[in-house]
């Protein structure tokens, strides 16, 4: 932070603050903006001035739900996305390349997997795996992050055989004999963790340092983490990360199912003080899966199917005594929903609650909302809840959306539109590193498929939900801070923190097929510049 008075001139400065949408000069003090408005009217002063050299400005970018643990461990592991892995075999071949540098018995991990993208146009198995390496553990989590698949010497070191039951919760696929094919599907994905390897405190915290410079790069200036797939606590992994540089503001929630059932269990009071640069946000609770999973709990069938809904991942106790930690710590809950039936379930329950934040924070936040019911939609514009959804999820994985849902269907997946003009409190985020995309942390795409409500390949994914690039730049921003609970920040507006980036291109003048190749050039945090193209 710095404490000069800094007059920032000559800018196309998007403030994403109503009552006063644009302007081409602003002036900063102790990291804080003291004033923003036209040049002609600019207080007199002492100032440093910097020239913005007519660029296009933005708040930064506030990426309301993404996993940066996960994100940065997934870094160092086979990414099972193209260009670099197209099939199956592609696949099998890199885990050859990785067994070759190492050991047997080590485990061999990746990510990223969709069958969409796979030529083979199926999930791999564990006999594919097996082709890869057959004389170590192999772990394959797919994009959505909610289907593990695993080889043949993971599942006997899991002990997973024909005669285990499914979790709650979850699923062992089986081939017709009855034996499990190594896809583990949403709570039996957790069956291997206990025998993976775990990195070290300072191997986690380094990792997560050097993911903060990317999104630096990316104009993400805070985030929220939306916990592990598996126990852990990701809180004092940021506070080591801040002490080697780490610059973003972030809001930590907790993965309910792996601390509900521990009595020791509690979050210190002084994590939630919003000043923080790292605070404590909430809990997160898994309500369904993905669509592109099929395991996204829906109102409707999948299609080709009579009877394939989904899974209901979560059960009433975790919903429960999720509800009575919140309420009593005052503090966030957040629940994966995709599918209608996950969604109209958190919405009627809490529905009836009284707001329990003690601030504008909605107390309520749902995850991704792929097919809202119009009365799960009206009870949260009501209620105030926060939505929190992911264009890039179209964008990306449109080949198992259409597969699996229909052309027709699809364009009726995610309405964001309808979901604004109701008045509900709605955010983009990436859910990164869970899709489909090689740099899945990167803002762009995510906008580029908000405002054209293409895919990738120019499948249309829904003219009607399409919103404008001011609207898009809002929810990146402005709402993305007030439903993940952030103080002071989304918005360039007087008493707010000084978080801005300049971009290398006006993304309100740039043609909408080249928005995905937009570049941040300087991102500043507090009116510090952090980050230099």
């Amino acid at each position: 932070m710095t404490n000069k008075s800094t007059a920032y001139i000559n800018g196309k400065i998007f403030t994403s603050d109503d009552s006063c949408l644009y302007a081409d000069a602003m002036i900063t003090e102790k990291g804080r903006i003291v004033w923003i408005g036209k040049a002609e009217d600019m207080p007199q002063g002492e100032y440093e001035r910097i020239d913005l050299r007519g660029k296009r400005v933005l708040p930064g970018f506030v990426d309301a739900h993404m996993h940066p643990v996960m994100l940065a461990d997934y870094s160092k592991k086979i990414s099972a996305l193209p260009p670099k892995v197209n099939s199956i075999e592609d696949l099998a071949a890199e885990i050859r390349n990785v067994r070759g540098k190492q050991g047997a018995g080590q485990w061999i991990e990746g990510w990223g997997y969709d069958e969409g993208k796979l030529s083979e146009g199926r999930s791999p198995n564990r006999y594919d795996l097996d082709r890869g390496c057959s004389d170590s553990p192999v772990s394959i989590i797919r994009t959505c992050g909610h289907i593990r698949c695993v080889n043949s010497k993971a599942l006997e070191l899991a002990g997973i055989t024909k005669d285990t039951p499914d979790p709650q919760g979850g699923q062992i696929d089986r081939n017709e004999n009855g034996e499990p094919t190594g896809i583990l599907r949403e709570n039996a994905r957790n069956l291997v963790l206990p025998f993976m390897p775990n990195l070290t405190f300072e191997q986690t915290v380094d990792q997560l340092t050097d993911l903060g410079e990317l999104l630096l790069s990316q104009g993400i200036t805070a985030i929220t983490d939306m916990g592990l797939l598996e126990n852990g606590d990701t809180f004092d992994y940021y506070i080591g990360a801040v002490k080697k540089g780490f610059k973003q503001k972030v809001g930590v929630y907790y993965m309910w199912d792996y601390f509900m059932d521990d009595d020791t269990f509690s979050i210190p009071k002084e994590r939630f003080d919003k000043d923080r640069q790292i605070r404590a946000a909430g809990l997160k609770t898994i309500g369904d899966g993905s669509v592109s999973g099929r395991t996204a709990w829906m109102n409707h069938p999948y299609l080709g199917t009579e009877d394939n809904y989904g899974i209901s991942v979560c059960s009433d106790e975790v919903i429960e005594t999720a509800v009575q930690f919140c309420k009593k710590n005052r503090c966030q809950l957040a629940m994966h929903a995709m599918g209608g039936k996950a969604i109209d379930r958190m919405v009627d329950r809490i529905y009836g609650e009284e707001k329990w934040t003690d601030d504008e924070t909605p107390h309520l936040r749902m995850e991704h909302i792929t097919e809202p019911s119009s009365e799960a939609i009206r009870k949260a514009a009501e209620k105030g809840f926060g939505f929190a959804t992911q264009p890039i999820f179209l964008y990306s994985e449109i080949e198992s959306y259409l597969k699996n849902l229909g052309p027709e269907r699809t364009k009726k997946t995610y309405p964001v539109r309808s979901m604004l003009d109701a008045g509900v409190l709605l955010c983009f985020s990436t859910d990164a590193p869970a899709t489909s995309w090689a740099v899945p942390s990167d803002p762009f795409p995510c906008i580029k498929c908000g405002v054209t409500r293409r895919a990738y390949d120019g499948t249309d994914c829904g003219q009607e939900q399409r919103v404008d690039m001011e609207t898009a730049v809002k929810l990146y921003t402005r709402n993305a801070a007030k439903v993940g609970g952030f103080k002071e920040i989304g918005q360039l507006r007087p008493g707010f923190w000084a978080d801005f980036i300049v971009l290398s291109e006006d993304v309100f003048s740039s043609a909408e097929d080249v928005l995905d190749r937009v570049c941040v050039e300087e991102t500043y945090i507090a009116g510090e510049k952090v980050y230099e193209r």
